[in-house]
């Protein structure tokens, strides 16, 4: 549900707030957009501590990533993010997102750079509410090869992991695609506790497949995750049961009578302690 310009310019400064405080932002790191309409977007501005921002700052741009609107009083010199160009690719493959955050979670990044993936079945609660999360090949921060490198995972993904830079998650609003950047840095921190501890315990199939109708209950997945979950956690066919031949007299293993059990183990115990 869109906020009016005002309630979202307020939003942005509490996220920015959030993020900061979380410590998955430093400095001028970060951005945050979100829809103002069709073809308006409101988006955070290039070169402030995102930490500490004022309704002012933030700008207005066109789908076409022009200025519309900058910011006002004091910020009127303001340019819009240097990651605008992602935010626009986002917004173009995704007609039904209202809101991107970008952020450097700093374990997210840490697993990235370790060759870790995020993609795996550990948690109950980012399976439902992230889904599966890729990592994107290395492309330069601000570049059109960082656009390159999200365009064909952000269209059925809603949180990735951007290889040595950070995290792009997506929502109908700006605190839902905060709370993804939130529970994916969480994901990351128990993944890395895991690796530490030298532990790999994925979800079994079939408790996946549990989350997955949850999912889609809540109107989260998206065409062909199944078959990535398939992959990713074997949550293929988990509640189907296996099948069991029926075993036929003349298929049965030969019995032994009592002389030639006793006979056979003691071949066993000479073969073992010897003669």
């Amino acid at each position: 549900m869109r906020q009016d310009e005002q309630a979202l310019r307020q939003t942005f400064v509490q996220i920015g707030r959030l993020m900061y405080d979380k410590g998955f932002i430093c400095a001028s790191d970060g951005n945050i957009s979100a829809r103002l309409g069709p073809d308006r977007l409101l988006i955070t501005p290039s070169g402030l501590h995102k930490g500490l921002l004022e309704p002012e700052h933030m700008l207005i741009v066109n789908l076409d990533g022009q200025v519309v609107r900058g910011g006002y009083g004091r910020s009127a010199h303001l340019k819009p993010t240097s990651e605008l160009p992602m935010h626009l690719e986002a917004y173009r493959q995704r007609p039904d997102i209202e809101a991107v955050v970008h952020a450097h979670p700093p374990i997210t990044v840490a697993l990235s750079i370790a060759g870790i993936p995020m993609a795996e079945c550990l948690i109950p609660e980012a399976i439902v509410m992230l889904g599966i999360v890729p990592t994107t090949q290395y492309a330069t921060p601000s570049s059109e090869e960082n656009v390159r490198a999200i365009r064909d995972l952000i269209r059925n993904h809603d949180g990735l992991v951007l290889q040595r830079h950070g995290s792009l998650t997506v929502g109908d609003s700006p605190m839902q695609a905060f709370m993804r950047l939130e529970s994916l840095e969480q994901n990351a921190r128990i993944g890395f506790m895991l690796a530490q501890l030298g532990v790999r315990n994925p979800l079994p199939p079939g408790e996946v497949e549990k989350l997955l109708r949850q999912r889609e209950q809540l109107g989260w997945s998206h065409p062909g995750e199944r078959a990535e979950f398939c992959q990713v956690c074997g949550a293929c066919h988990p509640t189907s049961q296996p099948h069991r031949p029926t075993l036929r007299a003349s298929d049965a293993p030969p019995t032994l009578n009592q002389t030639d059990l006793r006979e056979l183990v003691a071949q066993v115990v000479q073969k073992t302690l010897g003669s």
